[in-house]
């Protein structure tokens, strides 16, 4: 431990310290206000020792709320209505011990008992807010949070803004609390584009584009046991759908101001998207790439086994009994590969991307004969792998991002007769083989990425020389 760490762990200890001075000043002020009347006049002896110890308690609970305030991750004007409130408290309960040594009219101690009840409360109040944010009360009386839906019914989804009507109310519900303008838990705000975009102590936040490396997407997607997982467990969680739609949002660009349907959809997006329109039917709000039978619940001590692994395993739908697994946060190795076959039945969206998996480990992949989702990319999965998997009928959407597979490795997946989409960005695919897979995919969405943004003219600057005089 560095002598620099000293401070921020004391620091630390402030919400242990502060409850304790609390309780006895309390108990102080109520003895003092009962000897009024002379049935309690017996408690009177006990009460300057009372403020005394209140006293001191409440001066090692500033000191360590001051060494806590400079962690940055607080309202500075809130941090300081605090602790101005919380250094009253020490002095006045200090000076009230003065005051009985000095014989005081008890006149004059009974009003400053009251004085100190009121700060007491404001003092707890504020540091409450600090910590839960200043609607902590007024959201419960509202009916709002645990089982609340964070975004509020839409009337047409598909004209809503995306991040005006639905990501920033999600991220009000349930980030502000910890990462918005009163409180800054890791440095790191969510209540504004620039804030998002700069993000945190641990650097980027949000990679638009990319959810596999964005770090808000992978702590949503942590188990809730891991101390890194987001929002904390205590806290009303997201949704699967709620997660897909922050997942579909980053990858296509995080953008701040365009309406739902200037984004590209899939039909699965699609179906997440609809569940939060008003009145959408129920038979509806199903994903349209899962089954539409339903299956039995997963062996749960497969699951935990998954889950120790580092394996994230979630519902599709909160309703549904059909499994994701993501390997964001686990080594795809033969040994967790194997603990994956037990939930073959309920497995249909599989996320191995950014592993080292290769062609041995796709051996496992290919006994997942319900996948409609796989995502291999920036694997090292080549054509030998690819082969494996031709027999997983399932199949709708494969992602080969980033990998070697060639065109004649692709043409492997001809008998997948589910296929609706793969994506070859960044593949060893040749410009030349482009064409002919489009002919052997007719109705396949085959995506070989290359995106090229026209520069318009209100984009660039010319700039001149200053005329001659």
């Amino acid at each position: 431990m560095t002598l620099l760490s000293i401070p921020d762990l004391i620091g630390r200890f402030h919400p242990i310290l502060v409850h304790l001075p609390i309780g006895i000043l309390l108990l102080g002020c109520l003895f003092q206000l009962l000897t009024i009347n002379v049935k309690f006049s017996g408690l009177r002896p006990a009460v300057p020792l009372i403020y005394l110890l209140g006293g001191l308690g409440a001066v090692f609970s500033s000191v360590s709320g001051y060494l806590l305030s400079q962690s940055g991750d607080y309202d500075s004007n809130m941090v300081g209505i605090h602790q101005w409130l919380g250094i009253s408290v020490s002095v006045i309960s200090l000076s009230v011990y003065s005051m009985y040594k000095k014989q005081a009219k008890e006149a004059t101690l009974n009003l400053v008992a009251v004085v100190l009840v009121v700060l007491i409360t404001l003092t707890g109040h504020y540091g409450g807010s600090l910590t839960h944010g200043s609607d902590y009360i007024s959201s419960a009386l509202k009916d709002e949070g645990k089982g609340k839906a964070a975004i509020p019914p839409i009337a047409n989804v598909q004209q809503a803004m995306t991040y005006t009507h639905m990501i920033q109310p999600l991220l009000q519900n349930r980030c502000y609390s910890c990462h918005g303008a009163e409180k800054q838990k890791g440095k790191l705000r969510l209540d504004g584009k620039d804030f998002i975009l700069k993000g945190g102590e641990d650097g980027k936040t949000l990679v638009p584009g990319s959810a596999e490396e964005s770090e808000l997407i992978k702590r949503l997607l942590l188990p809730p046991s891991n101390e890194d997982h987001m929002p904390p467990k205590e806290k009303p969680q997201l949704t699967a759908e709620e997660i897909a739609l922050l997942e579909w949002w980053v990858k296509q660009g995080a953008d701040f101001n365009k309406k739902v349907a200037d984004l590209k959809q899939s039909e699965q997006e699609k179906a997440v998207l609809l569940s939060f329109q008003t009145g959408a039917a129920k038979k509806e709000n199903k994903l349209a790439d899962i089954p539409e039978k339903e299956v039995g619940q997963a062996d749960a001590a497969a699951v935990d086994k998954l889950k120790q692994a580092g394996v994230v395993v979630i519902p599709v739908l909160s309703s549904s009994n059909y499994l994701s697994a993501s390997f964001v946060t686990a080594k795809a190795s033969a040994e967790v590969l194997k603990l994956l076959e037990p939930l073959k039945k309920q497995l249909v969206w599989l996320n191995l991307a950014n592993t080292a998996l290769d062609d041995k480990g796709m051996l496992e992949v290919a006994k997942l004969d319900n996948l409609i989702r796989l995502n291999l990319s920036r694997t090292p999965v080549t054509d030998k792998g690819l082969a494996l998997i031709s027999k997983v009928n399932s199949l709708q959407y494969v992602n080969l991002v980033g990998t070697k597979v060639t065109a004649s490795g692709v043409e492997q997946l001809r008998p997948l007769k589910g296929l609706n989409s793969i994506y070859l960005y960044q593949t060893a695919v040749a410009k030349d083989d482009e064409a002919k897979l489009k002919k052997v995919f007719a109705k396949v969405n085959l995506d070989f990425g290359g995106y090229v943004v026209p520069t318009l003219e209100k984009d660039t600057t010319e700039v001149k020389p200053p005329a001659a005089k």
